[in-house]
């Protein structure tokens, strides 16, 4: 089975360089609308079974154009949210990111004991993140999640077979950038694809954002 993980449209947190993960979370900026209405013609000769969402509106408003393109509905899956950065909200000094980045690149690398300042360890990740990708592929041959950039960067780093875990970590991952891999659950991940770019490509892409959660970590 193929499983799509597509990162949510620009957010003006993303514009800013804050830590944004708290529940609802904001909707799209402008540029983040026409990322996502350029999905479904990116996406035109795939065919796709479900679309799965988080429970963060970005991912909702994200996933809308190709939903309604697809005449498909949208699912919540409980466990694709964002990573949360506990006492690190809102921040966006150099010091807190890095220690976001720093710990969430960790679990990928097999460190899963550490924790997050004021939130969770990677284990509480993982368990989330692949009980939602096991019930997203149980009944789709090919499955469409949209998440976030970190959890996604994340989930490869540790699930990613075919990669070291470190390929996610080098890596960005733009505002609806897609993360193509084949596998199950049982079998493993194999990465197929990183589109680290927008589906629409470099006209989307907003090259003056500071957007820490999805650039390199050096």
């Amino acid at each position: 089975m193929r499983l799509l993980l597509i990162r949510h449209g620009q957010t003006p947190g993303n514009v800013l360089g804050q830590l944004d993960t708290a529940h609802p979370g904001p909707g799209l900026t402008d540029l983040g609308l026409r990322q996502a209405a350029a999905i479904p013609d990116a996406l035109r000769s795939d065919p796709i079974d479900a679309i799965f969402v988080s429970t963060l509106l970005r991912t909702r408003l994200t996933a809308h154009p190709l939903a309604a393109d697809r005449g498909l509905q949208l699912q919540v899956a409980t466990g694709v949210h964002e990573i949360e950065a506990g006492s690190l909200e809102g921040l966006r000094d150099r010091a807190s990111v890095r220690t976001y980045l720093e710990t969430v690149m960790a679990w990928g690398t097999g460190n899963l004991d550490k924790r997050m300042p004021g939130a969770h360890d990677g284990h509480d990740f993982f368990r989330r993140f692949d009980a939602d990708v096991a019930a997203a592929t149980a009944k789709s041959d090919v499955a469409v999640v949209f998440s976030h950039g970190a959890a996604i960067r994340v989930w490869t780093a540790g699930r990613a077979g075919n990669v070291p875990p470190t390929f996610a970590r080098e890596h960005e991952l733009d505002n609806t950038g897609m993360v193509e891999f084949t596998g199950s659950p049982e079998e493993g991940w194999t990465l197929l694809s990183w589109a680290g770019l927008p589906v629409g490509g470099m006209a989307l892409a907003d090259l003056g954002a500071a957007d820490p959660l999805g650039e390199p970590l050096d």
